[in-house]
C-alpha cells in the first residue's frame, strides 16, 4: 500500500470534517493475507474508502466494530479468527465483543487496532450583540472541555475568541448548516428567540439550550407551536437552561450551562 496516498486520503478526509476510523494490522499469527501494517480507511457509513486488511473477509468483517468504535470515540484492538465453519460457530457463541470469527480456510489470527477520528463537537452559540459576559464565559469554557466554538452574533463584544464568528446579518440563520453533534446555547434575549429556534428546528442537533426566564420560556413554546414546529423539537428544548446548582453571577450560569453539556456528551 502507498503510504503517501493513504496520507492524502486522511487529510481529504480532515479537511472535510468527516468522521473516520484506521484499522491496522499489528499482529498475525498462523496463515494470513494480510501482514503487519496493512492499513484500511472506513468511514462513518462503514464504507471501506482506503486499502485492505487482506481480503474480503476480514475487511467486511471489521466493519460493524470500527463503526462502534467511531460511535464511543475509543480506540480498540479487534482479534479476528480466520477458521474453518465448526470453529466459527464454537467461536461466535462465545459472544465475545473484542473477536470475530471469520468463516475462512487461512488459520490465522489477526489483531487489528481500530483507531476512530471524530471532528471536535462544536458549541454553537447564537447572541443578540453587545456586551455578554455569560456569551463570553462559556466561549472559553467549551474551549477548554476541547470543544469547537462558533458563535453567530451580529455585533458581539467578547474578550474569548472564538474558532468561528459568523454575522447573521450578512449570513441568515435559516442558512446556517447546523451539524448532528452540535450543542446550541440560544441567548437571544427574547428579541429573535422564535427565529433562531425555528431555524434549529429544521435540523438535527444534540443539543439546544434557552436561556430565558420561565414567562419568556413559555410565550417562545407556544408561539413556536403555534408557528407549526414539531413537538418533539419543543420537548427537547432545554429551558430552563444549565443544571441546578444554585447559579446566581454569569459565570455561574455559563458553568452550569457547561456542566449540562458535559453530562450530555458523556451519556453517548
Amino acid at each position: 500500500m502507498n503510504n503517501w496516498e493513504f496520507s492524502q486520503v486522511i487529510s481529504e478526509l480532515v479537511k472535510k470534517s468527516e468522521p473516520f476510523v484506521v484499522a491496522t494490522v499489528v499482529r498475525v499469527s498462523g496463515s494470513s493475507i494480510g501482514k503487519p501494517g496493512f492499513k484500511e480507511v472506513i468511514s462513518s457509513n462503514g464504507d471501506v474508502i482506503y486499502g485492505t486488511l487482506g481480503g474480503a473477509c476480514p475487511d467486511s468483517a471489521i466493519v460493524e466494530k470500527a463503526k462502534e468504535a467511531l460511535k464511543s470515540g475509543s480506540a480498540r484492538t479487534i482479534k479476528v479468527f480466520l477458521e474453518d465453519a465448526k470453529e466459527t460457530l464454537v467461536g461466535m457463541a462465545k459472544n465475545n465483543e473484542d473477536e470475530i470469527h471469520v468463516e475462512t480456510n487461512c488459520g490465522g489470527i489477526m489483531d487489528i487496532y481500530l483507531e476512530p477520528y471524530k471532528r471536535n463537537e462544536r458549541l454553537v452559540i447564537v447572541g443578540q450583540g453587545g456586551r455578554d459576559e455569560i456569551e463570553d464565559t462559556l466561549v472559553s469554557l467549551g474551549k477548554s472541555i476541547g470543544m469547537s466554538v462558533t458563535v453567530i452574533d451580529p455585533n458581539p463584544m467578547m474578550n474569548s475568541k472564538p474558532d468561528e464568528l459568523v454575522d447573521p446579518v450578512n449570513s441568515p440563520m435559516n442558512e446556517f448548516v447546523f451539524q448532528e453533534d452540535d450543542f446550541v446555547v440560544v441567548l437571544t434575549k427574547g428579541t429573535r428567540d422564535i427565529q433562531v429556534l425555528e431555524s434549529i428546528s429544521r435540523h438535527k442537533v444534540k443539543y439546544v439550550g434557552l436561556l430565558a426566564s420561565k414567562k419568556r420560556i413559555r410565550t417562545d413554546l407556544d408561539a413556536l407551536e403555534a408557528s407549526g414546529v414539531s413537538a418533539e423539537f419543543l420537548k427537547s428544548i432545554h429551558a430552563p437552561i444549565g443544571l441546578d446548582i444554585g447559579a446566581i453571577t454569569p459565570s455561574e450560569i455559563s458553568l452550569s450551562i457547561i456542566s449540562e453539556i458535559v453530562s450530555i456528551r458523556r451519556k453517548e
